[in-house]
C-alpha cells in the first residue's frame, strides 16, 4: 500500500528537500503544494483538497518566517503560523490523516544555559515565536495525535539562508562582522526532511513534540567561519561582534540549542554532526547540484 503524503510549503527549503526524497520513493504518492496550488489560510480550499485527495500524512512546511517583518505584520504572521495550522489540523483529523508540523526554537526566550527539552516552559519573545507557539497549541487541541518537530537555524541550497548569504558576501567583501553572542545549532534541511520521514516510516506512530537539529552548538560567528573555510573563501576576514551592535526589529534568543535525546531514543536514530552536514550542503551549492 502506498503512503499518500501532502507537503505544504513545498517551494521552501524543507519542502524542496522533501520533494527530493519523496519523488524517489516508489511506495509514496506525494502532493507538493504551495500557495498557488493550495491556500492553507482558506478553509474552503483546505477542505476541498482533502475531499478530493487521499491523504495519509500531512507535512506542513509552510510558515511566515520573516522574523523582523513579522513584528509589523502580526495578523499576517498569525494567519499563516496559527490560523492555517488549525485549518490543516481540522481537515487532517476529520479525514484520518496524521499531521507533522514544523516548529521552531523561537518558542523559547533563549535564557537557558543548557539545551532546551520538549517539556521546558515556552516563552517566545517575538511575534514569530508567539504565532508558532499558538500554532502548536491549536494543533494539539484539534489533533492531539500529531507530531511537532521544533528545529533551528535551517539552511539548504534552496531559497535565502545564512549559508548562501555568507558565501555570497565572502566573495564580495574583504571583511564581515558576524554576531558571536547568539548560540544555537545549524540544521541542514536535508537532515530535517530525513527526520520527517523517520517519523512517518516508523513501525508505530509516536505523537508528541520533538526537538530536531543537527548535533553540536556554535555561534553565528563560528558558523560563518566554518562556511568560509569549507567553501574555500580566503579573501574575506570574519570578525566577531555583539548582538547590540546590530539591533534588529525582533528580539532573538541568545541561546537556542535543542536537546534531541527524546527524538533519538524514540526513533532509535543517530543525528548528523553539523560540520559534516554543512560540508555536504556547500558541495551541492558550489557545484549547483541542488
Amino acid at each position: 500500500m502506498s503512503k499518500h503524503i501532502l507537503v505544504t510549503g513545498a517551494n521552501g527549503q524543507l519542502g524542496n528537500e522533501m520533494r527530493n526524497i519523496l519523488t524517489r520513493r516508489e511506495d509514496v504518492v506525494a502532493y507538493f503544494t504551495d500557495v498557488n496550488e493550495l491556500d492553507i489560510t482558506s478553509k474552503g480550499d483546505v477542505d476541498s483538497f482533502f475531499d478530493n485527495h487521499t491523504v495519509d500524512y500531512l507535512v506542513n512546511c509552510a510558515a511566515y518566517t520573516a522574523v523582523d517583518k513579522a513584528e509589523d505584520a502580526p495578523e499576517l504572521c498569525a494567519r499563516l503560523n496559527a490560523h492555517a495550522v488549525a485549518l490543516l489540523a481540522e481537515a487532517a483529523h476529520n479525514h484520518g490523516a496524521k499531521m507533522v508540523q514544523i516548529s521552531t526554537d523561537y518558542v523559547f526566550n533563549g535564557e537557558n544555559f543548557r539545551p532546551y527539552r520538549e517539556d521546558d516552559a515556552t516563552c517566545p519573545v517575538s511575534v514569530y515565536g508567539e504565532t508558532k507557539l499558538k500554532g502548536e497549541k491549536q494543533l494539539l487541541e484539534i489533533a492531539p495525535d500529531s507530531v511537532i518537530l521544533r528545529t533551528a537555524w535551517l539552511y539548504s541550497p534552496y531559497g535565502h539562508n545564512f549559508v548562501k548569504t555568507m558565501i555570497n558576501l565572502g566573495h564580495e567583501k574583504k571583511q564581515l562582522k558576524v554576531i558571536f553572542d547568539q548560540v544555537g545549532t545549524p540544521t541542514y534541511a536535508k537532515d530535517l526532511a530525513a527526520a520527517v520521514m523517520i517519523v512517518i516510516d516508523a513501525p508505530a506512530w509516536h505523537s508528541g513534540i520533538y526537538h530536531f537539529s543537527d548535533e553540536g552548538a556554535i555561534s553565528w560567528y563560528d558558523f560563518a567561519q566554518a562556511i568560509h573555510r569549507l567553501a574555500g573563501i580566503e579573501t574575506c576576514t570574519v570578525l566577531p561582534c555583539r548582538t547590540q551592535e546590530y539591533p534588529t526589529r525582533a528580539h532573538r534568543p541568545h541561546y537556542s540549542v535543542l536537546d534531541k535525546s527524546k527524538f533519538k531514543a524514540t526513533f532509535n536514530t543517530v543525528i548528523p554532526y553539523w560540520v559534516d552536514s554543512l560540508a555536504h550542503c556547500i558541495a551541492r551549492i558550489t557545484t549547483h547540484n541542488e
